[in-house]
């Protein structure tokens, strides 16, 4: 090939996915903060997709809920906020300052200024007024340590002012001034989520105040993420970095300069790795199985997923939105779906004729089949639903 760029196939693709995001039996690792560093986010707004994304990754997963509870909560090395696409994730605590200013602080300016634009239309309170009130919040929140939204109000009552949104249009709704508030203060980075009401699987969360972080210029910010972003999933197309960071093609290519990203020739086209990535990864030594849950970092990593999702089994797998739901994975590969149903059942089916790579044969499905008895042990009476319903899910947990 000479001096041109390293061809990086399918088979090493799978194979770095495998061992760098900590899959393969020999890869998994002791904590959730090391899962979490290995992947750099995971998918929050399904709160049971943290924990079983955790677990399908821990050397030992009958820890995963109090580790992963600890991490988030008590020592919190681990915490949930709004970062890429405008979604919730968890990332370490110390990349806070880094998601922040590569991916907050544009969306913050919108979120501020339609809340605002929405108020003045409804004739509510200035921007004067929500400053005040929200200043007010976040004195009783540094008070408080933690609150759900309604014990804000009561603490400052002001945040219970309601107005009417799209007056007059088929959406017209009413909105109190605290829920739209408490979405703004999360994209800017001052208020994320503490702990749930109720067990993990809970989607209703008290509120806290954000970690303290410096405050970094965006260009660097966006680098350091797209570097560490790199380590865990490249190579990568310059239409998979667009889409997973959810910033302008410009960001995109500026960033990647700024890193000395290498490129490489993908099946797609060209890919980048970080600069010291180039030379060749083997494959581990055996094959592995893996029950992903939906919206796992790993299936939901890349626009481009060709590579280890073959496009007969979107239908099957994704919603209508475009949200993976619980895969099943064999060598790499995503060769099926599962669902736990009313009794705790973890029950799984292959979909090999959509996923066309024919007959798995007995060593996959032991192998599978061991990973369900795994997962179904330390979820125990635990029942789990995804958020975002799909069919095969449907079909399994009826």
């Amino acid at each position: 090939m000479g001096n041109g760029p390293r061809y990086i196939g399918g088979a090493e693709r799978r194979a770095r996915l495998a061992l760098r995001h900590r899959l393969t039996p020999s890869a998994r690792v002791a904590t959730p903060e090391a899962v979490a560093d290995a992947l750099l986010a995971l998918h929050g707004s399904d709160p049971a997709t943290v924990y079983l994304a955790v677990g399908a990754r821990l050397a030992d997963a009958a820890g995963t809920v109090p580790e992963t509870d600890r991490a988030l909560y008590t020592d919190r090395s681990l915490v949930r906020m709004h970062g890429m696409r405008h979604t919730v994730f968890v990332f370490p605590t110390a990349s806070t300052a880094v998601v922040h200013a590569s991916t907050g602080l544009a969306v913050a300016a919108r979120e501020r200024a339609s809340l605002l634009k929405d108020m003045a239309k409804a004739g509510a309170p200035d921007a004067a007024w929500l400053k005040e009130v929200e200043e007010s919040a976040l004195a009783a929140l540094a008070r408080l340590g933690q609150a759900t939204a309604a014990e804000l109000a009561r603490q400052e009552p002001r945040l219970r002012e309601q107005f009417v949104y799209a007056a007059g249009k088929p959406y017209e709704g009413v909105h109190t001034v605290v829920t739209r508030l408490l979405r703004v203060l999360g994209v800017e980075g001052k208020v994320v989520r503490g702990r749930p009401l109720g067990s993990w699987t809970s989607s209703q969360f008290r509120w806290a105040l954000a970690p303290e972080h410096a405050e970094l210029p965006v260009e660097q910010a966006q680098s350091e993420l797209l570097r560490h972003w790199l380590r865990a999933c490249g190579p990568a197309t310059e239409a998979d970095l667009k889409w997973w960071t959810g910033w302008r093609v410009t960001d995109v290519r500026r960033a990647l300069a700024a890193i000395g990203a290498r490129a490489v020739t993908l099946d797609e086209g060209t890919g980048y790795v970080v600069e010291d990535d180039v030379e060749a990864v083997a494959a581990p030594a055996e094959p592995w199985a893996a029950l992903l849950p939906a919206l796992d970092p790993t299936a939901m990593g890349w626009q481009g997923r060709d590579w280890y999702l073959a496009p007969g089994l979107r239908p099957h797998l994704f919603d209508y939105s475009g949200n993976v739901g619980p895969t099943v994975w064999w060598d790499g590969r995503v060769v099926g779906g599962w669902a736990q149903r009313a009794d705790g059942e973890i029950v799984w089916r292959l979909l090999a004729e959509e996923a066309g790579v024919g007959a798995l044969g007995g060593e996959a499905e032991a192998a599978i089949g061991a990973e369900a008895e795994r997962l179904g042990a330390w979820l125990g009476p635990t029942r789990v639903k995804p958020r975002f319903r799909t069919p095969v899910e449907k079909l399994l947990s009826a």
